[in-house]
């Protein structure tokens, strides 16, 4: 049986070669506890066996959401490949040690925005996102930018995940595989 895991590793590394940008993005859709379902775009910013990592502010819609119903579906389609690959799973924030790895890899200024921004809450104009970047700048002038405390990541636990593979005449490839009590279980799914 093929690991999904390995395979993800191979797929990601073909597609961080051919695609023009950002061959990390994934849809990352949610859904509140009504059931009512929201989709964005994020960045993979990790991954292994033990999930898939991404980032955001825990004041977001779409970790409200999270709070609120903690199963997501990921979504990753590399045109220049012609392939996609899908993930459900349930998701759990991670611990501050990594989030305080992570967010020290990133470039100062995505830092100080971390802190400057009430992400997806009402923005009278952008002038005032602006002075409060300038602020915090100001702030942390000389000195390191910490995380924020309303700022941290989540992982995707995979259940599922689906590789497609397009096909000529619309006869597409797909491999199903579930993770059961003892590891994972591999089938193919009609196009």
């Amino acid at each position: 049986m093929t690991d999904p895991i390995a395979l993800f590793d191979e797929w990601y590394t073909q597609a961080r070669e051919t695609e023009p940008s950002d061959s990390n993005a994934v849809t990352l859709a949610t859904a509140d506890a009504r059931g009512r379902p929201s989709a964005r775009m994020v960045l993979l910013k990790g991954h292994g066996p033990d999930g898939f990592l991404f980032y955001t502010n825990f004041e977001s819609r779409k970790a409200h959401e999270l709070a609120e119903n903690p199963h997501v579906a990921l979504l990753f389609h590399w045109k220049s490949l012609r392939r996609q690959i899908r993930i459900e799973g349930p998701v759990a924030p991670v611990d501050d040690a990594t989030a305080d790895a992570y967010f020290a890899t990133r470039s100062r200024d995505s830092q100080l925005g971390a802190w400057a921004s009430d992400q997806s809450q009402p923005l009278p104009d952008r002038q005032t996102f602006m002075d409060r970047f300038d602020e915090v700048s100001a702030r942390f002038e000389g000195g390191p930018v910490p995380r924020p405390p309303h700022w941290s990541g989540f992982r995707v636990t995979p259940q599922r995940i689906e590789y497609w593979q397009d096909r000529a005449h619309r006869l597409h490839e797909r491999r199903l595989f579930e993770r059961t009590a003892d590891g994972w279980c591999e089938g193919l799914l009609y196009p």
